[in-house]
């Protein structure tokens, strides 16, 4: 990631591309960011660049001249943010409906695929290049969301893939893996009681849900010289959901003082 490039972000009006976007912007980056429905992030300097275009990452041509022209208007892009995703809906496989796997996985792998391939290719021309792509410890696990960690689960296969094929032509290609993380519209789905806090929250480690600016934070130094040796890593930012996510079928997770459940070991 060089200075005189851009940064693109996609899904960037929101969310962790919103928290990615105003990070690196503060930071003294050149940002455009992309949405389906693109509007400026909340809270954004004035130096992020909201690209006007409606940025459908699951259509080929949408995804082609769009980064054409956004090169073509702001300079190359050397570092990448793929953050455009959507959340499933909670089924039993039987309850699926194809229409639904379809919308979920042409936009969080296909999508991904697209323009991480559309940019990756142009940064392996030049010789220099960092993406970094969003998945999710959903990926890693197992959920009632069957298509959302099928494709997540997609997305880190992918990243290391594109990281063997471009770590020559130096790009360096990882994924950040967020735990359940306090977005707008997580908070909105417990605000309304349709999600629990205390069951989001029990199985991680440090009992709590993720910040969007703790995976933002990541991704800036996915993108950085700071990792400049690092490519195909896919890192959780999960508060340690992973690690503890089997401690149920034991005592359970201790508190604090050590005690599970107010008992002592």
């Amino acid at each position: 990631m060089i200075k005189d490039g851009i940064i693109l972000v996609t899904g960037g009006s929101r969310g962790i591309g919103a928290a990615s976007a105003i990070m690196l912007a503060e930071r003294g980056h050149r940002v455009v960011v992309t949405d389906i429905k693109p509007e400026r992030p909340t809270d954004a300097p004035a130096s992020v660049i909201v690209w006007p275009d409606c940025f459908d990452v699951a259509r080929e041509d949408i995804v082609s001249a769009g980064v054409e022209a956004i090169e073509k208007t702001h300079g190359p892009i050397t570092g990448l943010v793929n953050a455009a995703g959507v959340f499933g809906k909670m089924h039993s496989l039987d309850r699926i409906r194809m229409e639904n796997w379809d919308r979920e996985v042409n936009i969080d792998l296909r999508g991904t695929f697209l323009v991480a391939r559309t940019v990756g290719v142009r940064m392996a021309a030049r010789k220099h290049g960092a993406i970094v792509n969003v998945a999710s410890v959903a990926g890693m696990t197992s959920g009632p969301i069957h298509a959302y960690t099928a494709a997540k689960a997609g997305v880190i296969q992918l990243t290391l893939s594109m990281a063997g094929e471009w770590g020559r032509a130096g790009v360096r290609v990882n994924a950040v893996s967020p735990g359940f993380t306090r977005t707008v519209a997580l908070q909105a789905g417990i605000d309304s009681g349709a999600m629990s806090e205390e069951r989001l929250t029990r199985n991680a480690a440090m009992g709590r849900l993720v910040q969007p600016s703790e995976v933002a934070e990541a991704i800036v130094w996915l993108l950085s010289p700071m990792s400049s040796a690092i490519t195909g890593v896919n890192l959780p930012v999960d508060a340690g959901f992973l690690a503890g996510s089997t401690w149920d079928s034991y005592w359970g997770l201790p508190n604090s003082d050590g005690k599970i459940h107010g008992k002592t070991r």
